[in-house]
């Protein structure tokens, strides 16, 4: 890739980890694009040259977090040991929210928006993250591969929503 190019990739990068953060912190709604530019470092106008809208920017950043989902969990089916399986998914996750937690707290209030591109975006990534998780658990022989994938998904949610309100008892098994 040409020396130009992989400067455009990287603002465009930039302007999505941006728009993560942004996002995250404030809200879709209330965030406008002048504060995800300030973020990154560069002119509001030039956010236009990659995304048309801050609809776009959005559903480019939600991209960006379910990919680094689908990504871990086949990293971690490809490697994991059967017996393994789901603990190692679950490490796999809990990375994912000590490194990325914008990211995590993004698809929560995405789960909230009402556009329709937005919603088929959530959507999409979690059927992806379902499927990936469903069809390791059938490969791997685990009983009942439907209903261990429906309670690795809302351990999921519960994992978000306490670290979201920083509630650790939320996730304590003894108690």
């Amino acid at each position: 890739m040409p020396k130009d190019e992989k400067a455009v990739v990287n603002r465009k990068t930039d302007i999505i980890s941006a728009a993560i953060e942004v996002f995250a912190e404030i809200g879709y709604y209330r965030a406008t694009t002048a504060q995800v530019a300030e973020r990154a470092k560069i002119s509001q106008p030039y956010i236009f040259r990659f995304f048309a809208t801050k609809e776009a920017l959005l559903l480019s950043a939600l991209e960006v977090s379910w990919m680094r989902i689908s990504q871990s969990f086949r990293q971690v089916v490809e490697s994991a040991v059967p017996e393994r399986l789901e603990a190692e998914l679950i490490k796999a996750y809990e990375s994912i929210l000590a490194s990325h937690m914008n990211e995590t707290y993004l698809q929560m209030q995405a789960q909230t928006i009402q556009e329709e591109a937005i919603r088929e975006a959530m959507r999409s990534g979690f059927r992806e993250v379902r499927q990936i998780v469903l069809d390791a658990f059938i490969q791997n022989k685990i009983q009942n591969p439907e209903e261990r994938t429906f309670l690795f998904l809302a351990r999921g949610m519960l994992c978000n929503i306490s670290s979201a309100l920083d509630m650790p008892e939320l996730l304590n098994k003894e108690g």
